[in-house]
């Protein structure tokens, strides 16, 4: 019964609540979310609904955080998310558990040194994803934000994270997230009429999505 509840809760907060608090940057919200399910967690430790929704929502948190240059609560954040995640692969290790735990490890990178420590388990934890659900665009979006925050000499960089962000697009064309870090990465490229268009179609996609508005706004005129 404990699990099935939690089910229901992961759908309604993972499908509406999340998206819609990341879209409007609210980290109250998502903080409210986080503990929801730590509190959930804690109660059923080998529940594996239950420790995805703790990583899931810590992600979300962690993404938001970033948009707003809060480095110190997104690492926080992500890094919170990455126990339960962990946990998650060792009670279900498919692809969408392995995804979670990537993008948590690439939100916790900050400057050079956790680059060096979380990194490695970033790519680690995408390939296996890759490997077990290659078609999935939500995959490869994760595989583009970790080399996006994986410093070049590491392996990673815009430059590296933008292929991925294409190939997501190419699986899902409807995949709004893909394009507005596909917007991320060629700006980053000084790419600003490449950026301008695909931060276009993202909000044509998900019109709510400030972050996306924000980056737009910021892009030189046409």
């Amino acid at each position: 019964m404990w699990t099935l509840l939690i089910t229901v809760l992961l759908a309604a907060n993972a499908t509406q609540n999340l998206d819609s608090a990341r879209d409007r940057q609210d980290r109250v919200a998502l903080q409210k979310t986080v503990e929801e399910f730590a509190a959930a967690a804690a109660k059923a430790p080998n529940d594996a609904a239950a420790q995805y929704g703790l990583a899931l929502s810590s992600s979300y948190l962690a993404e938001v955080a970033q948009e707003l240059h809060d480095r110190k609560q997104a690492r926080a954040a992500a890094e919170r998310g990455i126990a339960a995640a962990e946990k998650l692969v060792g009670l279900k290790p498919d692809a969408e558990s392995y995804r979670v735990l990537g993008v948590l490890y690439g939100q916790a990178i900050t400057d050079w040194l956790s680059g060096l420590s979380y990194g490695p388990r970033a790519k680690s934890a995408i390939d296996k994803a890759v490997s077990k659900a290659p078609g999935s665009a939500a995959v490869y979006v994760a595989r583009g934000v970790g080399n996006f925050y994986l410093p070049a000499q590491l392996g990673g960089g815009s430059a590296v994270a933008i292929a991925d962000f294409r190939k997501a697009t190419q699986l899902e064309p409807g995949n709004a997230e893909a394009y507005v870090w596909l917007g991320v990465a060629l700006s980053k490229e000084d790419k600003a009429a490449e950026a301008r268009q695909a931060l276009e179609k993202a909000l044509k996609l998900d019109p709510q999505r400030i972050w996306a508005k924000q980056l737009l706004e910021k892009l030189p005129a046409k």
